[in-house]
């Protein structure tokens, strides 16, 4: 059993100023997996004043000096990727093979994307006589959630460090064991004293204490879009930068000339993968009303081959992350079919001889209208609906029609008019015939599914100052 009862603050290992522990609970087995100390607002404090106190120098850093770092940090990672991995699988049951091949080369990825920016990224442009000037924000609050852990982790952290913040990171207390590893890691590759800090704890704690604390220049969230709202409450009496990543409920267009098996086969396995706790899942399928059952023929056929079981008998998912979430997306399941939705594969209950683990059958529903609860709601689970369209113009009213804006999908056999239907998406990322993941890409969201961007050359800025120095350059004579 894992027993992280220690803060990492000012470059140690600290005892938290009041103690208090929480049990985590393996979902594949609803076993206690370990115990981590819970902070309070206290920790917090102690924590922003190791940060606010690196700033001064890591703010000073060359970019030589950064990029030898990220070096250190990229080998660290290399030696505890199967660590990394196996703490992943422990605290989300996912499976053995998602958890190193998907899960924790994410982490590393985002390491290494931030690496390659930074090499060429230009801090200052001159024009004409002034110069502009781009600084670190200063002291981050970074909140991560539990589904894809090491990610959202390292999506935060890499931009940060990299032009020259320091931060206080508080991950999921659901899903903590990665944090833990990566934490390792930093220490390992020698990140100045103070620059980075972690304090494991509750949102209604921790996080507010980080959101409203005065010495942080700015928060980081993902996680669900109720919770981000509370978020830039707590952050806006000190008129702090808030940069959120929430929730998604995203629509996934098959058109008329789509191939329609290769479409719905692709479509159905994105919404499973991770078990369906991914926030850019394609859980709105569009399809033309005239290929309806043919549609849904393919998707009953894929959901109902998608094996589930513990993480290392490789079964396609695992469970979900608890049993909160196992009630929440039963409730919707059983909202859908009580406002009329067809189940076209799994349902309500878990999959057979599996009673222990909070395990969801592979769901779909469909035809669902987009105005019922299971095409509005995000359920976080391996939860599809189908939805019909006569018209173009009709599939992206009705992709449209949704609070959320993280990410959309198109499949098409002209690739013209299907860039077009893409263009009226309005969605932070969309994804043309199933194109494979870009780091470089910009993610974030229209909408309520938040503001800003992670990954790549755009995550930089959000970390970032802007400064006009007039009269940087003397006029000519």
């Amino acid at each position: 059993m894992r027993d992280y009862l220690k803060f990492y603050i000012n470059g140690a290992w600290v005892d938290p100023v009041a103690p208090k522990t929480l049990d985590v609970i393996n979902p594949a087995t609803e076993a206690v997996a370990g115990r981590i100390s819970m902070g309070s607002a206290a920790d917090v404090d102690k924590a922003v004043k190791a940060a606010r106190a690196a700033f001064e120098s890591w703010s000073k850093s060359s970019v030589d000096e950064r990029i030898a770092l990220f070096e250190k940090l990229i080998d660290e990672y290399k030696k505890r990727y199967a660590d990394m991995a196996a703490a992943i699988t422990e605290e989300m049951g996912a499976p053995a093979v998602l958890s190193q091949k998907a899960q924790a080369a994410m982490g590393i990825g985002h390491l290494q994307s931030a690496l390659a920016v930074l090499k060429n990224y230009h801090f200052q442009e001159p024009r004409g006589t002034t110069m502009i000037v781009k600084e670190p924000i200063g002291v981050c609050g970074l909140i991560t959630p539990w589904n894809w852990p090491v990610n959202q982790i390292a999506c935060k952290v890499a931009p940060a460090l990299a032009v020259g913040c320091t931060m206080v990171l508080k991950p999921s207390e659901i899903a903590p064991f990665s944090a833990q590893v990566w934490t390792e890691i930093m220490h390992a590759a020698g990140v100045p004293a103070g620059v980075f800090n972690l304090v494991n704890g509750d949102g209604p704690t921790v996080g507010a204490a980080i959101s409203s604390h005065p010495g942080v220049d700015m928060v980081s969230f993902t996680g669900s879009t109720r919770a981000g709202i509370e978020v830039a409450r707590n952050a806006a009496p000190t008129v702090k930068r808030v940069h959120q990543e929430l929730g998604g409920k995203s629509p996934n267009i098959i058109l008329p000339d789509a191939d329609l098996k290769r479409a719905v086969t692709g479509g159905v396995r994105g919404v499973m993968q991770n078990s369906g706790q991914s926030c850019n899942a394609p859980t709105r399928m569009l399809v033309p009303n005239a290929k309806m059952a043919e549609a849904l023929a393919i998707a009953k056929e894929v959901a109902e081959a998608t094996t589930v079981g513990a993480p290392d008998s490789g079964a396609a998912i695992g469970p979900v992350i608890s049993a909160t979430q196992w009630d929440k997306i039963q409730t919707l399941i059983n909202r859908g079919i009580e406002e009329g939705a067809k189940v076209v594969a799994g349902g309500p209950g878990k999959p057979a001889g599996l009673e222990t683990g909070y395990y969801v059958k592979p769901t779909v529903l469909g035809p669902v209208s987009n105005d019922k609860t299971v095409a509005r709601e995000e359920i976080f689970g391996p939860v599809l609906v189908v939805i019909g369209y006569d018209t173009v113009d009709e599939a992206v009213a009705i992709a449209n029609d949704t609070p959320y804006g993280l990410a959309a999908y198109v499949s098409g056999g002209d690739l013209d008019n299907t860039r077009q239907v893409a263009s009226r998406l309005r969605a932070g990322q969309v994804n043309i015939n199933s194109a494979a993941t870009d780091l470089m890409a910009p993610f974030g969201g229209f909408k309520q599914s938040g503001n800003g961007r992670e990954w790549g050359d755009h995550a930089f800025g959000e970390f970032l100052e802007i400064k006009a120095v007039l009269g940087y350059t003397p006029k000519a004579a």
